[in-house]
């Protein structure tokens, strides 16, 4: 690298490891853009309450700029990658081109329909602001059309609530909407009892929360069957409709379907001419970088590494904001021209909440369920929400939720179609219609 001349550094993505590796270098002698698709950085862990009406948007997501405005080294575009060429050093905006010394690809990931993306519209994932506020819409409709239909005569629709996965996101889904549907909604309806949804939880795999170890995972769903929730073991889904999930012969009517069974890396993966794995993750070196091109980092959902054990990196924040502090090190150590040091994951806990002071927790050989472990799970996500306010009002919201079981954000925006409905009506229309010939 020419002595006078600044390295100039452009990072993929303002997620856990986009922040972390551009805050860590801002500390350099060194040009940093910082591209995202949104002006904003959001907690992911914290969506699931927002799609649950427990929290507004703006109280897990920051502006990039703001979080990085004492930074002057820092330039954050607002653009989507559409090209990388890794041999001309330069990728490729809508309506730019930019090259650079070193590129940090930190874009991770989206939902995975396992080659049935036509399922989508009828089973939304949970990855980004406008997931959680659509099915926070959802949710919420579904109720108000069962009230609106039960109040007009045409008969009472059994509501279904279906999360399909149970790994975090789908364990948390789905205890919180039993939750909502026998007590924070409980004495508002007077035409349907909202205690009467069933709130199910299929998850392919033998147990949920496969990742946990196995005790955890008992645990777990001893929690939500307390809660309410139905859980199904070992079911494959087969088939999404607008009113159905299908399993094999088998149909299950669903007034609101959530996908949570999987995920799928970022395209921009295959954009580097470097070796992927089955879902599209890229098989990085030990030092992060990408085979062929030491300038090149992939962190985050879209990288894959294994730890000394030979088992795969988790796609968790601590993961991705350990790889970016580490990949920012390197970098200045090449500026230092020091030899680089390999990427080691220091894994500080697994937790999971399931409901009310109900949750799971994995600190190494020490397995924590239930209040203790919900409460540990409470304090780590403040702890690592940006911005003060945030914490605050998010920590105030949880005191009275947990007090009152009220939901503060219900709030029902955009149409007001619920894709299921036409069909969950008929069904409904023609049973009573039944019942009054009998």
């Amino acid at each position: 690298m020419q002595t006078n001349h600044t390295p100039k550094v452009v990072i993929v993505g303002a997620g856990f490891g986009g922040l972390q590796a551009a805050t860590h270098l801002a500390r350099l002698p060194v040009q940093i853009i910082l591209i995202d698709r949104t002006n904003h950085h959001t907690f992911q862990p914290l969506l699931y309450q927002v799609a649950t009406a427990g929290i507004s948007p703006g109280e897990i997501a920051a502006p990039i700029r703001w979080i990085v405005r004492k930074y002057k080294n820092i330039e954050v575009l607002l653009g989507e990658v559409q090209d990388i060429n890794v041999q001309r050093r330069s990728i490729k905006l809508t309506d730019q081109e930019l090259s650079y010394d070193y590129l940090i690809v930190a874009a991770g990931s989206s939902h995975a329909y396992f080659g049935h993306d036509e399922w989508e519209p009828f089973a939304p994932g949970l990855k980004t602001i406008e997931d959680a506020v659509e099915i926070r819409r959802r949710v919420l409709l579904a109720f108000e059309l069962a009230e609106h239909q039960a109040a007009s005569g045409e008969g009472q629709v059994q509501l279904n609530f279906v999360i399909v996965g149970g790994g975090p996101t789908g364990v948390e889904m789905a205890g919180t909407l039993a939750e909502i549907s026998r007590h924070a909604l409980a004495n508002e309806f007077r035409s349907i009892d909202p205690a009467h949804t069933r709130v199910i939880l299929l998850e392919g795999g033998p147990r949920v929360l496969p990742t946990y170890a196995e005790d955890l995972s008992r645990s777990a769903e001893d929690q939500l069957k307390q809660l309410g929730v139905e859980v199904h073991t070992s079911t494959m889904v087969t088939g999404v409709s607008p009113a159905a999930v299908h399993m094999g012969t088998t149909s299950l009517p669903a007034a609101v379907i959530i996908w949570a069974a999987g995920v799928a890396a970022s395209p921009l993966g295959k954009k580097l001419d470097a070796p992927l794995d089955r879902v599209g993750r890229v098989m990085v070196n030990p030092d992060l970088s990408i085979p062929g091109h030491p300038e090149v980092f992939v962190i985050g959902d879209l990288a894959t590494l294994k730890d000394e054990d030979g088992k795969p990196l988790p796609g968790v924040a601590p993961v991705a904001m350990q790889e970016g502090r580490a990949t920012a090190r390197n970098i200045a150590r090449d500026l230092h021209e020091q030899p680089r040091q390999n990427f080691h994951y220091f894994d500080k806990g697994s937790l999971a909440t399931i409901g009310r002071a109900a949750a799971v927790a994995e600190f190494g050989k020490v397995h924590i369920s239930g209040f203790i472990a919900w409460l540990s799970w409470l304090f780590v996500h403040v702890f690592f929400l940006i911005g003060f306010r945030n914490r605050i009002i998010v920590l105030i919201q949880w005191a009275w939720s947990y007090l009152t079981y009220e939901r503060g954000a219900r709030l029902i925006t955009g149409s007001t179609d619920l894709p299921s409905w036409p069909e969950l009506s008929r069904e409904t229309e023609a049973s009573a219609t039944a019942r009054r010939s009998a």
